[in-house]
């Protein structure tokens, strides 16, 4: 049985990209390199698992539903039988999700929030898995020698943090309306989704909004920064020299209110979220 207690501590989800093309340069194809990371990840400190068969990288290019199925559900079939944290599948596809949940996975984590596939909010209410929704935005991408970011994007209001404030809150009552059950729902802001660097920085900036917006508020919140091109153009760093970035990222955060980080580097965000931890939720 799954229990979270909020505002407790900091989760950390690990990501296991079961991909070829992953931006961040760790993506596996191999059923049993992806299980030893994940088990890896556990030892390390994960809380949850997160296994994803498609790159949704700026730039990249959509795969079919019965290869992302082959890819992620081997990895969630093993990973169920070994560990004991949450699995989560990273998909938008509810044929995906089902396959998922099916092979063992309890946790959907969709960077479309519900909104490309009508199918996967009854599935997620019928399976009262617990739900992430992301917010995300077409955006046209920029590829560079940093990788793939997108400028700043226009958005109907200006202010970023309240646009992406209203649109989650819209996602959040629609995941309502179909029946999903509200303690089941996570929301993240989607860092490096549709929005440019200043963007994302004001986000960062003004997470805190996040845990006072009357709609919002009682929804535990993820941040996904790691690697991303938020630390990599702030530094002008590539991939793979974006950890102590990162790990800026994830204190600061935390000092807002973040109540899981999903990372790549599980080892060093857990030692960095246990001493943001320690100072900011003591006596909480």
């Amino acid at each position: 049985m799954q229990s979270f207690e909020w505002g407790a501590r900091t989760y950390i989800m690990g990501i296991i990209n079961v991909t070829p093309d992953s931006f961040s340069g760790d993506g596996v194809t191999d059923v049993d390199a992806a299980v030893a990371q994940a088990l890896r990840f556990v030892d390390e400190g994960a809380d949850i698992l997160d296994v994803g068969g498609e790159s949704t990288r700026p730039g990249s290019t959509r795969i079919d539903a019965e290869l992302e199925i082959r890819r992620v559900v081997p990895v969630i079939e093993r990973l169920a039988a070994r560990v004991q944290v949450p699995i989560s599948v990273d998909t938008s596809r509810a044929v995906v999700a089902q396959r998922a949940l099916d092979a063992g996975a309890t946790w959907i984590n969709d960077v479309w929030a519900l909104a490309r596939d009508a199918d996967l909010a009854p599935l997620v209410a019928a399976s009262k898995a617990y739900v992430v929704l992301m917010h995300n935005r077409e955006a046209q991408a920029v590829v560079g020698n940093l990788g793939g970011h997108y400028g700043n994007v226009q958005y109907e209001n200006a202010d970023i943090v309240q646009a992406v404030l209203s649109a989650l809150a819209q996602r959040a009552a629609a995941a309502e309306r179909a029946n999903i059950a509200r303690e089941k729902i996570i929301i993240d802001p989607g860092i490096g989704f549709g929005k440019g660097l200043k963007q994302n920085l004001e986000l960062l900036r003004r997470l805190h909004e996040f845990k006072t917006h009357p709609a919002l508020r009682d929804l535990p919140l993820l941040i996904g920064t790691s690697r991303k091109s938020v630390v990599g153009l702030t530094l002008n760093l590539p991939v793979q020299d974006r950890l102590e970035g990162t790990l800026a990222t994830l204190a600061l955060s935390i000092a807002q209110g973040a109540d899981i980080v999903r990372v790549h580097d599980v080892r060093a965000a857990v030692r960095c979220c246990r001493v943001a931890d320690a100072i900011v939720r003591e006596g909480k």
